[in-house]
């Protein structure tokens, strides 16, 4: 057994930092006892809250969808887009800010053939766990799990003591967000430098 990071790790203020330090963790789920399945992230983006014009959360917009990013940090944020596709954040900072990171890609470790049966995939390619919609339906993570507590046993992310260098770590824009002018152009998207399960974003 790992250890999980515990609530102080996600309640941190800086979002963007935890978005860096998520790299190397473990994101680990065991959705309706079908067995655990879960890998290494490699790839994140951070979501400033209010000020950022690429959070859901953006001029302090609270909506029926949003209102969980203002909950205290360690509980999960899942959303559907375009209809077909979850998206699973971490939520952090405290309570009323409404920070969050979103986990674009993991190197797929546990579980493995229980991801590929979920894809309908006979062999673990990239495309398997690479971007953040392919990634969600390989963990088995819906709309079910919003607002789950990441130090539970249906969502959690451990601790399994990798170290991500400095100089291992890619800081670029975020993807698909150029409906946020100038903030779209933040390095707030990281991920682990040459590792093949990085998505092409």
């Amino acid at each position: 057994m790992y250890p999980r990071l515990p609530l102080a790790f996600y309640q941190h203020h800086d979002v963007v930092q935890i978005a860096r330090d998520l790299l190397g963790k473990f994101l680990m789920t065991d959705i309706d006892d079908e067995g655990v399945t879960g890998g290494m992230i490699v790839e994140t983006e951070a979501y400033a809250g209010t000020i950022d014009k690429a959070s859901h959360a953006f001029g302090n917009r609270k909506t029926e969808r949003t209102r969980v990013m203002y909950e205290a940090g360690g509980i999960a944020y899942v959303y559907l887009i375009y209809g077909f596709h979850h998206l699973f954040n971490v939520v952090t900072n405290v309570a009323e800010v409404p920070h969050a990171v979103l986990i674009r890609a993991i190197e797929p470790v546990v579980g493995v053939d229980i991801m590929m049966d979920r894809r309908n995939m006979t062999s673990p390619e990239k495309k398997l766990t690479s971007g953040p919609g392919v990634l969600c339906k390989a963990l088995g993570i819906n709309k079910v799990q919003n607002r789950v507590g990441l130090i539970d046993n249906v969502i959690w992310i451990e601790e399994r003591g990798i170290l991500i260098k400095n100089k291992d770590i890619v800081a670029g824009p975020r993807v698909n967000v150029s409906y946020a002018g100038e903030d779209a152009l933040l390095p707030y998207r990281f991920s682990i430098r040459n590792n093949k399960w990085v998505s092409k974003g």
